[in-house]
């Protein structure tokens, strides 16, 4: 159901409060805070302790029941489930790990970490389509603000664990089985579908840079706080202050709507609760965010083989009959059926998939990589890829919206080029020079980062808003698979080899790493090639577009 108010608070209500639902959805990224503690209580090699990763990214990324699921309910129900996903599942991996219950079976905890990581699938998706929905003219600029703080999740969690937590992984877990669905319970009412705007204006962009700065900020003070904490013995009231501090820099964003509280704005962008009934606001929203992005004479030029015949067109118009249901075309709304069968479809899921299957095999075995080449406190390194990852995530939808709106350059031009920096990162990585680790860590964070910035727009603007929640997350499929093949499979058969070689349980040295890091230097290479490609068929696309300097919506939407 639509949500219309007079003025434009609602949807920037919605979006800082999925500042706050986007923050829980990132609960997945803090696997490397207490898998140490998998492996020890429990007793793992390192390959299951992978494998039980891949049940991390699984969870995490199978999100086609959500995106089903968002085209018939409201957002607060695909909260509802998120939240009770992961009270149930974290709830268990409590009990082991706290040793409440001893003697939990493997294949139990992999479920369970399946069902907690999912209940981000869930949440991601009700804020990620409302909120896109809600702002489709800038969707570069809201996937990447959300997917941002996702990012900056891990540094969030990290900062709990090491300041309020004093580093207890069943402390952790704990506080993921309660502290999630009471964010999620506290925010659902303000997740909700608006009516979109129907242009672009000044204060629209100076709102925005707004929570860019506000998120940047928060993802500088994160950094900063985590190396103090590494660097000085911080009591706890300090420790617990400084926490505070990161509490208030989270809700920054609700300054955007309290401003339009106080200094209302005469002009009206979202519609008006004047004279529409609740059922009149439901249609208009339906016929509004439902039709196709694209009118026929707006993407005229773009036949990909589905040419409607001249006769036929010079007929229709003459007698004013109503053409025949043709084919989507690029930059229209597809159904999830005709997306799939399309080759820029599967061009991106696969550039997708050897971007974020290379970076997150890294993120999954990141705790061990530190180890392995002399770092025993890894913190600093789940804080610097967390931080990085952010940087990518929003720095890809503020770079990629700049050059496709004044170049119309596609945005998978930006996946293309991280890509190539991959191959060098994984490259350093694989040499293990001193003082390499920290710079290749960086490196990849943000490059990981820009896969997730460029692939949410990129697909809302090749395949439409309606179908959207279910295209992105048949997308997302390529993380977890790709975690399976190059984290579960390579790394961690490659990690026990070398360290049964060393008759040792924890392998140290880099060849622990070093034939995983140059196979993932080949993915990368592949993945920035299929970029390439992909980049080249789309271009003509986006110049129709963009044609305008900005996003073109149907003439006769009300968007």
């Amino acid at each position: 159901m639509a949500f219309l108010k007079e003025g434009s608070r609602p949807p920037w209500v919605g979006l800082a409060a999925a500042v706050w639902v986007q923050i829980a959805a990132g609960s997945a990224y803090t696997f490397p805070l207490y898998s140490p503690a998998l492996k020890s209580v429990l007793g793992f090699s390192q390959q299951q302790l992978t494998i039980i990763g891949v049940a991390n990214d699984i969870g995490e990324n199978v999100g086609i029941l959500p995106g089903i699921a968002c085209n018939k309910f409201p957002p607060w129900v695909i909260l509802l489930v998120g939240l009770s996903l992961s009270f149930f599942g974290y709830g268990v991996l409590w009990l082991a790990v706290s040793q409440t219950v001893l003697t939990l079976p493997y294949w139990v905890l992999w479920l369970a970490l399946v069902v907690a990581t999912n209940s981000s699938a869930w949440m991601g998706t009700a804020v990620l389509v409302t909120n896109m929905r809600n702002f489709p003219l800038s969707r570069g600029t809201v996937a990447g603000i959300l997917k941002g703080y996702v990012g900056l999740s891990g540094a969030v969690f990290t900062e709990i664990f090491a300041m309020v937590l004093n580093d207890s992984a069943s402390d952790l877990l704990l506080f993921l089985t309660l502290g999630i669905p009471i964010i999620c319970l506290s925010m659902m009412y303000f997740i909700r579908a608006c009516t979109p705007a129907s242009g672009e204006d000044s204060s629209e962009h100076v709102h925005f840079l707004f929570t860019q700065a506000a998120s940047l900020l928060l993802a500088v003070y994160l950094l900063t706080t985590t190396i103090l904490k590494t660097i000085l013995s911080l009591n706890s009231s300090i420790s617990y202050v400084l926490v505070g501090v990161m509490v208030i820099l989270l809700m920054s964003p609700l300054a955007i709507p309290l401003k339009m509280t106080i200094f209302p704005s005469r002009h009206k962008r979202y519609g008006s609760s004047n004279d529409l009934t609740e059922e009149e606001v439901s249609s208009s929203q339906t016929a509004s965010l439902l039709t196709p992005i694209s009118s026929e004479a707006d993407l005229g030029s773009f036949h990909e083989g589905e040419d409607v015949s001249e006769v036929d067109m010079l007929l229709a118009v003459g007698e004013g009959a109503v053409k025949k249901k043709r084919k989507p075309r690029r930059g229209e709304d597809f159904k999830f059926r005709e997306a799939v069968i399309k080759a820029d479809f599967w061009l991106l899921w696969l550039a997708y998939f050897f971007g974020v299957g290379s970076g997150v095999t890294v993120l999954n075995n990141l705790a061990q990589i530190g180890v392995a080449l002399g770092v025993n406190d890894t913190t600093i390194l789940l804080s610097l890829f967390s931080f990085c990852n952010f940087l990518g995530r929003l720095g890809a939808g503020v770079v990629s919206e700049h050059f496709v709106r004044s170049k119309t350059v596609p945005r998978t031009f930006w996946m293309m080029v991280t890509q190539i920096i991959m191959i060098i990162t994984f490259l350093l990585y694989a040499s293990a020079l001193s003082g390499t680790l920290y710079a290749a860590t960086a490196l990849l964070g943000i490059c990981f980062g820009v896969q997730f910035g460029v692939m949410i727009p990129t697909a809302s603007e090749l395949f439409g808003l309606k179908h959207f929640g279910i295209i992105f997350n048949f997308m997302q499929l390529g993380n977890p698979i790709g975690a399976l093949l190059f984290s579960g499979l390579l790394a961690g058969y490659v990690y026990d080899t070398e360290a049964g070689k060393q008759q040792e349980l924890h392998c140290l040295g880099p060849n622990c790493f070093r034939l995983t890091f140059l196979v993932l230097a080949g993915v990368s290479a592949f993945g920035a090639f299929l970029s390439m490609i992909l980049t080249i068929r789309i271009r003509p696309v986006y110049q129709m577009l963009y044609a305008a300097g900005s996003f073109r919506l149907a003439q006769a939407s009300d968007h």
